[in-house]
C-alpha cells in the first residue's frame, strides 16, 4: 500500500471574522428595535382604549329616538337628557363634567340631515372632547317643508 500524496491543507476557522460579527449585530440591533417600536404602539394603543371611560355613542342613540330633526342647534332635551346619563352614577363610579353640543343641518334632499357634535368631558385633569357626524333620514310628513 502507497502512502497517500499530502493534499495541502485547509486553513481552519477558529472565530468569525470582524465583518461578520458586525453584520450579525446590525441584523440582531434592527430586529430589537422594530420589536421595542411594535410593543410601544401596541401599548399605546391600549392606552388609548382604555382612557375613554364613556361610551359616545350614547348621544346618537339619544338624537336617532327623535322621528323628527330640524335645522339649528341640538334640541335641549337631548342635550339635557344626555348630560343626566353621562353624568350620573356608573358601575359604583360618580362621574361628572360631561357636555355636548351639536347642530343639525340639511345634508341632501328629500329630509337627509347631518348631525355634528361634540362630547366634553374632563379626565386626569385635562379636558378632552370628541368629535363626531351622524347622517340620519327624517322625511317630512303630510306635504309640509
Amino acid at each position: 500500500m502507497k502512502p497517500l500524496p499530502d493534499l495541502p491543507r485547509r486553513r481552519t476557522r477558529l472565530a468569525f471574522t470582524l465583518l461578520e460579527v458586525i453584520f450579525a449585530i446590525g441584523i440582531f440591533f434592527t430586529a430589537v428595535f422594530f420589536i421595542l417600536q411594535l410593543t410601544t404602539s401596541q401599548l399605546k394603543a391600549a392606552k388609548t382604549l382604555q382612557s375613554l371611560d364613556i361610551d359616545t355613542g350614547l348621544l346618537p342613540s339619544l338624537i336617532t329616538m327623535t322621528n323628527q330633526l330640524f335645522e339649528g342647534p341640538l334640541p335641549p332635551e337631548i342635550k339635557m337628557a344626555f348630560e343626566q346619563l353621562a353624568n350620573g352614577e356608573y358601575q359604583n363610579q360618580r362621574r361628572e363634567g360631561f357636555t355636548c353640543e351639536g347642530e343639525v343641518l340639511p345634508f341632501a334632499t328629500n329630509g337627509m340631515f347631518r348631525v355634528n357634535y361634540v362630547v366634553r368631558w374632563q379626565q386626569e385633569g385635562r379636558a378632552k372632547e370628541s368629535h363626531n357626524s351622524l347622517l340620519l333620514w327624517r322625511p317630512v310628513r303630510g306635504g309640509r317643508n
